[in-house]
């Protein structure tokens, strides 16, 4: 007798197909039986034969029944971050096929994963380490029977993670206190005060007021009284973090210490921009827009004979060039000379330039990887970017000698390295371990492994048409966005997601287009295409949906992106943009859309005078707590008051000063 096996189609028939090697193949092919379609809407699948009698030479061998309880077909598990988990596939039946899982698309149950790579007898896929990654949706269904799918919505909750502003402060009676706290976590916490271990609440008054959604506790009028420790606890159904601010009222005649410490504190090293301009370094404080240090170009390095910029062959005048800063724990600022060939390590503590390393000829970009405490180099080999590397410079906050060790190549090629890619760690997602290197003109992704700097596989972005120019990356669902070069016709393809749990693409961005930046929180994606003029914001929920985006029309040219924290609403981002050709500053409230202008910023750098990447106006916030944003124009800065919304100062006769680095408090 022959075998006959069952299956589905998309149009609701059933096929019986031989076992080809056996006879009546004809026969067993020939037979077609429509299903009733109003069978696809139950819950019961069966795959059966009816009657033998017609087709005697059919042996029945196996009877599929399918069942999915109705209250089952959405399931919603949660879990926290750090623990293990399990879902379960409810598909259950008589000799049920293999059950396969899937997310976005993607069949994971053929992938080695580090993280999904048990899947069980019972067809349970389990996590070993959950991450925010991995939230998001999954289906399962029997092999061959997809009609018949169950969709899993795994949530990911995080504990929150505190910080408070400033942690001690001394007041005179008399004057307004501020007491600010900044807490993350999924799902976003809910915020609480007390003072002296005592609820606020009950004392709020018109004198003792919370504010943007009680994350902060403002003071006007202080009183000796108000003297105390104020807690600031932070709760969501992962758990609590809290953090002391601590405020001292005393009059100054009375120092104590705290008042001296506060006082010292107050003109000490931390909350400057360093700015890194043709005549050497400035430390600059934003309140009052002073000058707290000078580097000149002539200055010594500490302990050696070296200069700061040394004279170049044919300059009259001594001066400075530099292309990329980072800041590495405010206790060093490492800065690129692309002329020298060398990365400068400027000490905070101190405000001297201490060491000198040398790279590979015409250092352009650096990024600080905080997992790894290393420092990445890109170079170009030359001007025309004939040869360029990357290097790494380890142990970049160790008072050590420092120096450059080479990456392994991709593939033995060097000299295609075009750009890379690491993601900046957040108040909650403290450690990476994946980057990526984007090769010259290639439609594709090469991922690294930061710890051992060695290459680990190729996304190929062949079949989007999608040569990547930019990345950016939420750890809400662990998606990478990637902005594509304008093809041969100018024409920009739409954004490129890429999946972190499978390494796979997804598909496109829907048909948003242009470079892609993510806010610290990981929420909001603003995505802007400077061809069509078009700054687009999309929101990411806790659950890692992505949704519709907004429009805002420009014509500014928008050069760099700096989000800040709200002043008037806790969990939420503005953003500032500068312009590569204009005066003016973009102001926009994500939550709302609203949009404003600040004007008369003077004209920036142009473009040709700053060949080390695309942004020749850069624009630099100030921190968690920062009030303050810095921009260059072409020879001045500009302080930006970002609480009030406008211009603070502009500090004139600071030429190229496109290099901007914020350090807080260390």
């Amino acid at each position: 007798g022959a075998i006959c096996q069952a299956y589905y189609n998309s149009t609701s028939d059933i096929h019986f197909m031989l076992n080809s090697s056996l006879p009546h193949e004809d026969a067993c092919q020939s037979i077609k039986l429509k299903c009733h379609s109003d069978l696809l809407l139950g819950t019961i699948f069966s795959f059966f034969i009816s009657s033998q009698a017609f087709f005697p030479f059919i042996r029945i061998k196996k009877v599929i029944q399918l069942s999915l309880p109705e209250d089952q077909k959405l399931s919603i598990t949660a879990a926290t971050v750090g623990q293990s988990a399990v879902l379960s596939c409810a598909i259950q039946g008589t000799l049920r096929p293999p059950i396969i899982w899937k997310r976005n698309n993607i069949i994971l149950n053929t992938l080695d994963l580090e993280d999904i790579n048990d899947f069980g007898d019972d067809g349970s896929l389990y996590i070993t380490k959950v991450t925010t990654t991995h939230m998001g949706n999954y289906t399962c269904y029997a092999d061959g029977y997809e009609q018949v799918r169950q969709t899993h919505i795994f949530q990911v909750n995080v504990p929150p993670v505190i910080r408070v502003h400033p942690e001690s402060q001394a007041r005179e009676p008399g004057v307004t206190a501020s007491l600010r706290c900044h807490a993350e976590g999924i799902p976003n916490p809910q915020l609480g005060w007390l003072k002296n271990g005592i609820d606020i609440t009950p004392k709020l008054s018109k004198q003792l007021t919370l504010q943007a959604n009680g994350s902060e506790v403002h003071i006007s009028n202080v009183r000796y009284e108000d003297t105390g420790a104020y807690t600031c606890i932070a709760k969501n159904e992962a758990g609590v973090d809290e953090d002391i601010s601590s405020l001292f009222v005393e009059d100054s005649a009375r120092k104590t210490l705290a008042n001296i410490l506060w006082r010292e504190e107050g003109l000490g090293i931390g909350n400057m921009f360093y700015v890194f301009y043709e005549d050497g370094i400035k430390v600059i404080q934003p309140i009052e827009c002073e000058f707290q240090r000078h580097i000149k170009p002539s200055e010594k390095l500490l302990g050696f004979q070296d200069e700061v910029c040394p004279k170049a062959e044919g300059d009259e005048v001594q001066r400075c060039v530099w292309a990329s800063a980072v800041n590495v724990k405010d206790k060093f600022i490492y800065v690129t000379q692309p002329t020298l060939d060398r990365v400068l390590i400027v000490d905070v503590q101190s405000q001297k330039v201490v060491q000198a390393v040398s790279t590979d000829p015409v250092p352009v970009k650096l990024h600080y990887d905080k997992s790894h405490d290393q420092v990445w180099v890109l170079s170009w080999g030359t001007l025309e970017k004939t040869s360029p590397t990357l290097q790494v410079i380890t142990l970049a906050s160790g008072n050590v000698p420092h120096h450059t060790i080479h990456t392994q190549p991709v593939g033995k090629q060097f000299d295609r390295v075009d750009d890379f890619f690491i993601p900046t760690t957040t108040l909650i997602i403290t450690h990476m371990r994946f980057g990526f290197i984007l090769h010259k003109d290639e439609a594709a992704l090469q991922k690294i492994d930061l710890e051992t700097m060695s290459y680990i596989k190729t996304i190929n972005l062949k079949d989007y048409k999608c040569v990547p120019q930019s990345l950016a990356y939420t750890h809400m669902g662990g998606y990478y966005f990637v902005g594509c070069k304008p093809d041969s016709t100018g024409a920009v393809p739409p954004q490129v997601m890429v999946d972190g749990v499978t390494d796979s693409v997804i598909g496109f961005n829907s048909d948003v287009t242009g470079t892609p930046y993510v806010s610290p929180d990981g929420h909001y994606l603003v995505s802007i295409n400077d061809v069509k003029g078009l700054v687009r914001v999309q929101y990411i929920t806790i659950r890692g949906e992505i949704q519709e985006a907004f429009d805002i029309h420009t014509n500014l040219h928008i050069s760099d992106l700096a989000f800040q924290p709200s002043f008037t609403e806790a969990h939420q981002y503005n953003i500032y943009g500068s312009s590569s050709t204009q005066t003016d500053v973009l102001f926009v409230e994500l939550s709302s859309g609203k949009v404003k202008m600040i004007k008369s910023l003077k004209e920036p750098l142009k473009a040709e005078e700053w060949p080390w990447n695309q942004k020749n106006r850069q624009i630099q916030d100030s921190g968690l707590f920062g009030q303050y944003l810095m921009t260059p124009s072409k020879d001045s800065l500009f302080i930006l008051d970002g609480r009030l919304n406008k211009l603070n100062c502009e500090i004139t006769e600071v030429e190229k000063g496109n290099t901007v680095i914020w350090v807080g408090d260390a």
